[in-house]
C-alpha cells in the first residue's frame, strides 16, 4: 500500500505486527494483534512516518494506544466505505437497524459521511462486538463551515433513532460533537491531534479561547 496516502481518525488499518507491540502491553493486545484484527486511527501527535492507533479488545475497558509505521499498512478501510456493508449485515442489532434507517437523512446532507465505533469495527472486521445497547458512532466530513442551524436541523432529523447516535463533525482542524455545535454554548470542544480545547468556531481557529 502507498504509505504516502493520508490516514484519518476512525480509519481502520491492517498490518500491525506482534513484533511491534510494546513489551509492557497487556497480554490481550498481543492476542488481538496476532489474530490479525484491525486497529483504529486515533488523534495524537506521533513521529513522521508513523500513525497513532488504538487496539480494541474484547471488552469496553480494553483499549490500548500505540503507534504504527505507515509503511506497515496493508489495508485501510474508511468509515464511508462501510455504509453498503450494513445492508448485508446478518446481526440485526438496534445500532445496525438505526444505521439503515437514518442513511437517507445523512445522504440528504450532501456531505461525505460514514460509520465508526463498534458498528464500523464489526462491519469491517466481521468480529462480533455489538450488543443490544451499542451506540451508533458516525462521522460527517465538514471541510467547510457547517452552521449551527444546519447542525440543529440534523439533530432534530436524527431524533427517534433506535439507539443513541454520536455524530462527530470532522473539520480540517479536528472533531466537534454535532450536538454540542447545535447547542447554545458560545464555545465548543475541538478534539485535535495536539489535544482538546474550547473554540468559538472550529473552522476559524483564530477565534480560539486563550
Amino acid at each position: 500500500m502507498n504509505s504516502c496516502l493520508p490516514v484519518w481518525p476512525h480509519d481502520l488499518l491492517w498490518g500491525l505486527s506482534v513484533a511491534d507491540v510494546p513489551a509492557d502491553a497487556p497480554a490481550w493486545v498481543t492476542e488481538v494483534v496476532g489474530a490479525g484484527q484491525p486497529v483504529v486511527v486515533r488523534r495524537a501527535k506521533v513521529a513522521e512516518g508513523w500513525v497513532a492507533v488504538g487496539v480494541r479488545g474484547h471488552s469496553r475497558d480494553q483499549r490500548y494506544a500505540m503507534a504504527m509505521r505507515l509503511t506497515d499498512i496493508t489495508r485501510r478501510v474508511r468509515p464511508e466505505e462501510l455504509l453498503e456493508a450494513a445492508d448485508i449485515q446478518a446481526a440485526d442489532w438496534p445500532a445496525v437497524r438505526a444505521l439503515r434507517h437514518i442513511r437517507p437523512v445523512l445522504d440528504a446532507v450532501g456531505l461525505p459521511w460514514g460509520v465508526a465505533g463498534s458498528v464500523g469495527f464489526e462491519l469491517a472486521s466481521g468480529t462480533a462486538v455489538l450488543h443490544q445497547d451499542s451506540d451508533l458512532d458516525l462521522v460527517l466530513r465538514t471541510s467547510t463551515f457547517f452552521s449551527r442551524e444546519q447542525a440543529a436541523a440534523l439533530v432534530d432529523a436524527l431524533e427517534g433513532a433506535m439507539c443513541r447516535i454520536d455524530l462527530q463533525l470532522q473539520t480540517p482542524a479536528g472533531a466537534v460533537a454535532l450536538r454540542e455545535w447545535a447547542g447554545s454554548a458560545r464555545q465548543v470542544l475541538l478534539k485535535a491531534d495536539d489535544g482538546a480545547r474550547l473554540v468559538d468556531d472550529p473552522w476559524q481557529l483564530q477565534e480560539r479561547a486563550a
